[in-house]
Formats: structure tokens, C-alpha cells, sequence
């Protein structure tokens, strides 16, 4: 019994600190993932010990050992708690045409019920719908929200990498972009909302890290697009399915690059993805923004058939307001680190 407890905290041990080594080689990255399970699964071998009595030099290394590791994991997906402090502050919603909403939804290429995804998106009736894994079959089930959304950029592919903003509000230089690899693509416009302030708006869909597929290209795309942010210094929303965790290293890398704040932080995890498996379910999907902006509601919506769930947030534009809100600033090597992962992603991708 002890020798399989052992083996277990050894697990979640090795499971912490493989993600410490800043590289993007999947059987690293794929652990910055499930830090909820891992906490999860740790706390109750710590139990576990502590019911089997531990005596020796041995078995108090292993609960040292493995304390030190949950603490850690709680530590990164802390934020995400509804009792930690928000990092966005919520505003009521007010006329005068500086609020928009916007939907995110990977519709999972094989899935089959568009008209579930379209229920949802008439009955939130957001302003900006952004679809992922999009092939010609969706693009054409989905071309009736033209009708509300007649501004539109269509990317439909067969490869789970399709795009397609559909947006109520005037787009300006809409553009299709391919910043490290031929074969996905994101989109960047200027949304302009009802009040006529322009926003640079950016939707991805990065490669995710799996068996025998880095993560050099998806972190290469993220901090190519938080260096432009923070050099431009527009107002500015990102949203898509980035396939990663909001607590990852690249994360939290692209938001201290960027700039830009996450709605989530001190609501809750909003964990869009695995839909069909619940002890397996992250935070995939997001919705970031610069301090501009302050939110009205963010929520996970119901399931439509994907592997992943739509999320929704409401979003106000004020930037009289906007220095309420601490800015995420580079750490000192970040910069360093960021152009050392943008290389390794271009060298290992075709952009």
C-alpha cells in the first residue's frame, strides 16, 4: 500500500516540475494542464499517508515532498477561485453604445449540430461570434447568421485549424493572417462598436501540444501577437480557442508581454474544454482585453455536440477608466524569453 502511495506522490512530484523547464516540447507542456487534477489527486495521497501512519525518514521526505508540490499547483490556478480578487472590475451595462459581447465556440469539425450552436448564438445574440475547426460543411450550416452578422471573414479548412468571425458590428483592414504556419490561420480586424471607437480585435485558434506535437508554433503565435499589442498600444481584445490553460507559463507570459487582462481571474476556472469528460475539463477557450475595458458578464455556455463548450463574455469600452486597473508588466527576462520562443516557433514552423 505505502509503496503504491509513494509511487502516486512520486508522480505528482515529477508532474510538477517537468513544467518548470521553459521549452515547448509536448511531454513538458502537456502538464500545465491538469494542475486541478493534480492538486486534486495529491491532497488525497497526502490523506491517505497521514491515515497510514508515516514513521520513517523516508515517508516524511515523500509528504515534504509532495505538500511542497500541491502548494505549488494551488498556487497557479489560485487566481481562478471565486475568492481571490478580481482582476477585471464589472460594470453595469449603459446606452450609449460602448458595450459589445462576443461568442467563442470550436464547433469540433466532425460534430454535426450546427443548429444546437445556432440556438445558442440567437439566444445570446452576441455582437462578435468567433467559430473554430470550421470546414466547408460548417461555413455553409453556419451562413445563415449573415443575416445578423453581415460582417463576416471566412477561413473554413479541413485540417481542424478553419476560422470564421462573424461580427453585427463594421469591420475595418479585416485580414486573414498566417504568422507561423501555411496551414493556420487567425484573424485580425478593426471592430468598430456603436459609439465609433475602433477596437483591434484578434482571433486564434493555435496548434495544442499532444503526443509527438510541441508547442513551439502555438507559443511562437501567442507572443508574436502579445509583442504587437503592446507595441501598438490600441485598445484591444484576443479571443479564440489557444489551447492552452489561462495558469500556463505561456499564458501568463503572453499576458505580461500583451498587456492584457483576463475577465476569469477571481470568477472562476470557466473550463470550456473537455465537454464530454468532466474530471478532464481546462480552460481552453478565452477572452482577454487591455484596461480599457471592464466586464459585464463572462459565462460558459451549454453543450451543442463539441468537445468544447462556448464561452461568453460582455465586454465595456472606458478608457477614461482605464489606469483602474494594474497593468500586467514584463518581468526582467520576459522579453528575452519571449524572443527565444518566438525563434525556436518560427525555425520549427514555416512562417
Amino acid at each position: 500500500m505505502l509503496v503504491a502511495l509513494y509511487a502516486v506522490a512520486a508522480a505528482v512530484v515529477l508532474a510538477t516540475v517537468l513544467p518548470l523547464v521553459p521549452k515547448g516540447y509536448w511531454w513538458l507542456r502537456v502538464f500545465d494542464f491538469p494542475r486541478l487534477q493534480i492538486v486534486i489527486v495529491g491532497v488525497l495521497v497526502l490523506a491517505a499517508l497521514a491515515l497510514a501512519g508515516i514513521s520513517d525518514a523516508l515517508g516524511y521526505a515523500v509528504v515534504i515532498g509532495l505538500a511542497l508540490a500541491v502548494a505549488y499547483q494551488f498556487f497557479l490556478i489560485f487566481p481562478y477561485l471565486s475568492v481571490a480578487k478580481c482582476q477585471v472590475i464589472r460594470e453595469p451595462v449603459q446606452d450609449d453604445g460602448r458595450h459589445f459581447s462576443i461568442l467563442v465556440a470550436n464547433v469540433y469539425m466532425p460534430n454535426r449540430r450546427a443548429s444546437d450552436l445556432l440556438r445558442i448564438v440567437r439566444q445570446m445574440d452576441p455582437d462578435v461570434v468567433v467559430t473554430m475547426e470550421v470546414d466547408d460543411w460548417w461555413c455553409k450550416q453556419l451562413s445563415e447568421l449573415k443575416k445578423s452578422h453581415p460582417f463576416a471573414i471566412e477561413h473554413p479548412l479541413d485540417n481542424t485549424y478553419g476560422i470564421i468571425l462573424y461580427s453585427k458590428l463594421n469591420l475595418h483592414d479585416a485580414e486573414t493572417r498566417f504568422l507561423v504556419a501555411e496551414e493556420i490561420p487567425s484573424i485580425f480586424a478593426r471592430v468598430q462598436i456603436p459609439a465609433g471607437d475602433l477596437i483591434d480585435f484578434y482571433a486564434l485558434h493555435p496548434m495544442p501540444p499532444q503526443p509527438f506535437q510541441d508547442t513551439f508554433e502555438r507559443d511562437a503565435e501567442l507572443l508574436l501577437i502579445a509583442r504587437q499589442i503592446r507595441q501598438i498600444g490600441r485598445p484591444t481584445v484576443v479571443a479564440g480557442d489557444l489551447n492552452d490553460v489561462a495558469w500556463s507559463t505561456t499564458t501568463r507570459l503572453f499576458q505580461r508581454i500583451s498587456g492584457l487582462l483576463d475577465p476569469r481571474i477571481g470568477r472562476g476556472f470557466f473550463s470550456s474544454f473537455h465537454a464530454r469528460f468532466p474530471p478532464f475539463r481546462w480552460p481552453l477557450d478565452h477572452i482577454f482585453h487591455d484596461t480599457r475595458f471592464r466586464l459585464h458578464d463572462i459565462r460558459r455556455l451549454g453543450y451543442f455536440g463539441s468537445d468544447h463548450f462556448p464561452i461568453y463574455a460582455e465586454l465595456r469600452y472606458q478608457p477614461e477608466d482605464r489606469h483602474d486597473h494594474p497593468i500586467p508588466m514584463p518581468q526582467a527576462t520576459d522579453h528575452a524569453d519571449a524572443k527565444e520562443r518566438i525563434e525556436e516557433g518560427l525555425t520549427n514552423g514555416d512562417g
